[in-house]
C-alpha cells in the first residue's frame, strides 16, 4: 500500500497540472476579461477533454506495455516498444491538431454554442490544438517514466514548470495585450510545448534501456500494435465519456449564457477530482501489468486492485464533499459576477456527491487493461456511460429540462457501469495465470 501511495501522488500531481492548462485559461478570462470570454472558453472544455483524452489514454498504453517489458527483464523488446510508442504518440497529437483545426467550427455548431460566444469559442479551440503534438509527446513520456521503477516526479516537475509559465503568459497576454480568449490559447500552446520538449530532452540523455534515440527511431509492428491494443481503447473510454458530456454540453447550451458561464466555471471541479482518482487507475494498471508480466503474483495484484478502489473512492468522496461544502469561495476563482456563480451551485450541489461512485467502475476497467483486458470493457463504457447518457438527455432531461435532470445521469451512469466492468473483470481475473 505504502509504494501503491508513494507511486500515485507525483501523478496526482502530474494530472492536476495537465488539466491547469485549461483550468487557468478559464480563471484568468473569468477574472480579467467578461462572462462572454469565459463562456466561449467554456464551451471548449468538453472537445479539449475529448482530444487530450485521446492522447492521455495513449499514454497508459505505453505505460502498461513499458511497465509488461520492463517485467519481464526484455530490454530489447523494452527499447523497441518506446521507440514505436514515440512515433504512435506523435502521430496521434499531429492528427487530432488537424482536426481541431478543420473542424472546430462546425463541432462546436453541432453542440449549439451560443452565436455570442461562438467566435471566440473557435478561435480558443483552433491556437489550442497547435499544443496537442506536445501533449501527446508528454504523455508519451509521462507513460514510459512512470512504467520505469514509479519514476512519477521528474514528469511532474516539468509540468509544474510549465503550468507556472502557463499562468504568468495567461496574464500577460489578457491583461497586457487584451488577447482575452486567443490570449489563453496561445499561453497554454506554448506551455505544452515547453512540458513535452523537457520531458523528451530527458529521455534522450538517459543511458538505460528507456533512452529514446533519434537514429532509432523506427516502428515495430508486434511492439507498436501491444500499445495500440491498450492505449486506443484506453483513449477511446476517455473519449467516449467527453462524445457523451458532447451531448450534456448541448444541454447545457439550451439554457441562456449566464447558465453556460456557471456551468462551464463548475466543469472545473470534474477535471480536477477525476484526474486525482485517475493517477490512482494509472498506478493500478501499471502494478497489475508488471506482476503478469514478471512475477505472476495473484495476490499481490488482487491487493492491488482492493487498495486503488479504497484510494479512489477515498479521494472522490472526500473531494466532492469538500466542494460541496466550500462550492461558492471555489466557483470564485473563476468568476466574478454573482449570478454565474448561482448558475454553477446548481452543478456542484448534484456532482459533489456522485464523484466517488465512479471509482467502481474505473477501478474494475484498469485492472481489467492491466491483465491485458481492454476491447469489452471499452464496449461495456460505450454502452453504460455514452449510450444511456444519450438516452438519458432525450427522455428524462427532454421531459423536466432542468440543471439536476441534466446531470444527475453521471451517478446512474456510473452506477450501471461499475456493476458490469466489476462481473467482467472478477470473470477475467480468474483466468489470469491458472
Amino acid at each position: 500500500m505504502e509504494k501503491h501511495v508513494f507511486f500515485s501522488v507525483p501523478l496526482i500531481f502530474s494530472q492536476i497540472l495537465e488539466v491547469m492548462f485549461n483550468l487557468s485559461d478559464v480563471a484568468v478570462v473569468g477574472h480579467f476579461a467578461d462572462y462572454k470570454a469565459l463562456g466561449s472558453v467554456g464551451s471548449t472544455t468538453t472537445l479539449v477533454t475529448l482530444f487530450t483524452g485521446l492522447l492521455i489514454g495513449l499514454g497508459s498504453g505505453v505505460n502498461v506495455q513499458v511497465a509488461n517489458k520492463l517485467g519481464a527483464g526484455d530490454k530489447k523488446a523494452t527499447k523497441e516498444t518506446i521507440h514505436s510508442a514515440l512515433i504512435i504518440c506523435a502521430a496521434a497529437g499531429i492528427f487530432v491538431c488537424l482536426i481541431c483545426l478543420l473542424f472546430a467550427g462546425p463541432m462546436l455548431s453541432m453542440m449549439n454554442t451560443k452565436p455570442e460566444l461562438l467566435d471566440q469559442a473557435v478561435l480558443y479551440m483552433k491556437v489550442f490544438a497547435l499544443g496537442m503534438p506536445a501533449t501527446a509527446v508528454y504523455n508519451f513520456g509521462n507513460g514510459v517514466l512512470s512504467a520505469r521503477g514509479g519514476d512519477t516526479k521528474r514528469p511532474m516537475y516539468y509540468l509544474a514548470f510549465a503550468g507556472i509559465l502557463n499562468v504568468l503568459l495567461n496574464l500577460i497576454f489578457v491583461i497586457v495585450f487584451h488577447m482575452a480568449a486567443v490570449g489563453v490559447a496561445t499561453a497554454s500552446a506554448i506551455a505544452q510545448y515547453v512540458s513535452g520538449g523537457l520531458i523528451l530532452i530527458h529521455l534522450m540523455r538517459r543511458d538505460d534501456e528507456c533512452k529514446v534515440r533519434l537514429r532509432n527511431l523506427r516502428y515495430h509492428n508486434i511492439y507498436g500494435k501491444g500499445v495500440l491494443y491498450l492505449g486506443v481503447p484506453s483513449g477511446l473510454q476517455n473519449a467516449i465519456f467527453a462524445i457523451a458530456n458532447l451531448f450534456v454540453q448541448s444541454g447545457v447550451n439550451s439554457f441562456d449564457a449566464i447558465m453556460v458561464s456557471g456551468n462551464a466555471a463548475a466543469a472545473n471541479a470534474d477535471n480536477l477530482i477525476y484526474n486525482v482518482m485517475f493517477a490512482f487507475y494509472v498506478a493500478c494498471s501499471s502494478f497489475m501489468s508488471q506482476n503478469w508480466g514478471g512475477a505472476g503474483n495473484k495476490e499481490r495484484m488482487k491487493k492491488c486492485y482492493l487498495v486503488t478502489l479504497t484510494y479512489s473512492f477515498s479521494a472522490g468522496l472526500l473531494l466532492g464533499g469538500a466542494l460541496f461544502f466550500f462550492g461558492r469561495p471555489f466557483l470564485s476563482l473563476f468568476a466574478t459576477e454573482p449570478a454565474v456563480i448561482a448558475a454553477g451551485m446548481h452543478r456542484i450541489r448534484i456532482m459533489g456527491f456522485s464523484y466517488a461512485f465512479s471509482a467502481f467502475m474505473d477501478c474494475a476497467i484498469a485492472s481489467s487493461r492491466g491483465i491485458g483486458k481492454s476491447i469489452a470493457p471499452t464496449f461495456i463504457v460505450i454502452m453504460g456511460s455514452c449510450v444511456f447518457r444519450i438516452i438519458w438527455i432525450y427522455t428524462v432531461f427532454a421531459y423536466f429540462h432542468t440543471i439536476p435532470s441534466l446531470y444527475l445521469l453521471y451517478i446512474f451512469s456510473w452506477g450501471l457501469t461499475a456493476i458490469a466492468e466489476t462481473i467482467y473483470f472478477k470473470v477475467s481475473f480468474k483466468k489470469v495465470l491458472v
